[in-house]
């Protein structure tokens, strides 16, 4: 099991990604090798710093004199920066040096570079990233979450197809639930887009779909996976996470307006402490770019060392459980299925 870690990328970068390397080489004995990839002489200062030891045989360092900001332009930028620490790391996804590459960093950057490098998988046009999201029943993976942002109603169609198989071999879900993100439960509702989509779905075998689900289904019904175009689940993404964030600031606020609430809060703490536990992000770790001819985690961009650790448990899963492999055979299947003509 080696990975490749883009150890420049994300908003608390190299810190945090030495962190998470350091936390990852503790917990994980099946993870072989660790390739920490960015410009060496500010890895190597962090390493020292941080007390990760170079000389450890399962730690090396990879040395990309470039870095691709979060603010730059993905696709431009992977071009131009042909050194950066996304397109060495991917590198090494391609000539089989690595066998997932993770990052925090610039997500179109990263999306560009998987694409570009690695091609989508057979019978996928275009990949897309699976964002876990809790809910009453477990996890809930928006699919879509960013990658593509103008889909076709095919897209959703494989999107469906490699979400269950994601659902089924990295979370065990034996039959999961699929939604097609709209405005309404009804058939009729949505726009043309979406009415497609579902008519494609209803037609589509291997998959488990119940039709439109709406916005509070993320959370309130037993789903696996929801699908949307990139756009609307970016949008649905951040919305929830700064809801999250704003409901916690005000909680706290109120909770310390008054002495009778600090102490009952001292009562919950410890309900408090899941419930955080359980919406974080850090918790997850990263989504998985699923479509592209290798395992490729796209982390948060404000990731901690918790959040890092994380993302590389879920690129050894995916890379474990055969995910590509799934999903190639789930869409073989697919397209050898007799046509519905009804």
């Amino acid at each position: 099991m080696k990975v490749a870690l883009d150890a420049m990328g994300g908003d608390n970068a190299p810190a945090v990604n030495i962190g998470g390397a350091i936390d990852a080489l503790r917990y994980y004995p099946r993870l072989e090798h660790l390739f920490l990839v960015g410009d060496e002489p500010v890895l190597r200062a962090e390493c020292a710093r941080q007390g990760l030891d170079l000389k450890d045989r399962r730690v090396s360092l990879v040395h990309a004199p470039e870095t691709i900001g979060m603010a730059e332009p993905g696709a431009k930028t992977v071009r131009r920066k042909k050194q950066s620490s996304i397109n060495i790391a991917m590198d090494m996804v391609k000539d089989g040096q690595a066998q997932a590459f993770v990052s925090a960093g610039n997500t179109g950057a990263a999306v560009a570079a998987a694409t570009l490098k690695l091609r989508t998988l057979t019978g996928v046009d275009r990949a897309g990233i699976a964002s876990a999201i809790p809910n009453e029943y477990g996890l809930c993976h928006i699919l879509d979450a960013g990658a593509n942002p103008d889909a076709k109603p095919e897209h959703l169609v494989a999107y469906a197809v490699m979400g269950t198989a994601f659902a089924r071999n990295v979370l065990g879900v034996a039959n999961p639930k699929v939604g097609l993100m709209s405005n309404g439960e009804e058939e009729e509702k949505g726009t043309a887009f979406t009415k497609e989509t579902f008519k494609l779905l209803k037609q589509t075998p291997g998959i488990h779909f119940i039709g439109n689900v709406e916005g509070r289904d993320l959370f309130e019904s037993e789903l696996d996976v929801v699908l949307c175009d990139g756009f609307v689940g970016n949008v649905v993404l951040k919305s929830i996470e700064a809801t999250a964030k704003a409901v916690s600031k005000w909680l706290k606020a109120e909770i310390k307006g008054n002495p009778l609430r600090l102490c009952g809060a001292v009562l919950a703490n410890g309900a408090f402490k899941a419930l955080k536990e359980k919406s974080s992000y850090e918790t997850y770790g990263g989504s998985p770019l699923l479509g592209v001819n290798g395992v490729v985690i796209i982390a948060h961009g404000s990731s901690t060392a918790l959040a890092v650790r994380n993302a590389i448990r879920v690129a050894m899963e995916t890379v474990e459980k055969r995910v590509n492999a799934r999903i190639e055979e789930a869409l073989a299947s697919i397209s050898m299925a007799p046509s519905n003509t009804d």
